[in-house]
């Protein structure tokens, strides 16, 4: 899988098609894409960059869609739960899941100077952790990658 966030596409079919997945995986699963999550999902796929729930409370607030902290923290747990966004750790924000419905181990590139973060696929198995955690006798089950630098368009402007 190739890394989202950086390359330039066709933002608008990206946020219908992943709206689109979403909607359907809900329908399939029984789980209940409500207005305030749907919503909740459709901001986080207007940004490449990842947002904190205060940042989505806000968008929330001004819709008329809540205002206290609850349900931006409701809406961001159902996504993150159903697999709709990740919790970007370093940033203590969201973001939505590029490769919505594949079984996947992502990792994010954080850019450091526009706050753009892009979505990768890891294999937490192979390489030198898999094989650090096989010698250990160690079986891994959960990865959390997060590397910083600059994406490039800020090398671009840092140049």
């Amino acid at each position: 899988m190739p890394a989202i966030g950086f390359e330039h596409h066709d933002h608008a079919h990206c946020v219908r098609s992943t709206l689109s997945k979403a909607e359907a995986h809900c329908a399939d699963t029984g789980l209940r894409l409500t207005p305030v999550r749907r919503r909740a999902l459709e901001i986080l796929l207007a940004e490449h960059r990842a947002l904190g729930a205060y940042d989505l409370l806000e968008v929330l607030a001004s819709e008329g869609l809540g205002t206290q902290p609850p349900v931006a923290y409701r809406a961001l747990d159902f996504l993150v739960k159903a697999g709709f966004a990740h919790k970007i750790e370093a940033l203590n924000a969201y973001i939505a899941c590029a490769h919505l419905g594949a079984d996947h181990t992502p990792a994010f590139l954080i850019c450091r100077g526009c706050n753009s973060v892009a979505e990768t696929d890891t294999s937490p198995a192979q390489g030198r952790l898999g094989d650090a955690a096989r010698a250990a006798g160690f079986v891994i089950e959960r990865t959390v990658v997060e590397a910083e630098g600059l994406c490039p368009d800020c090398q671009k402007d840092a140049a």
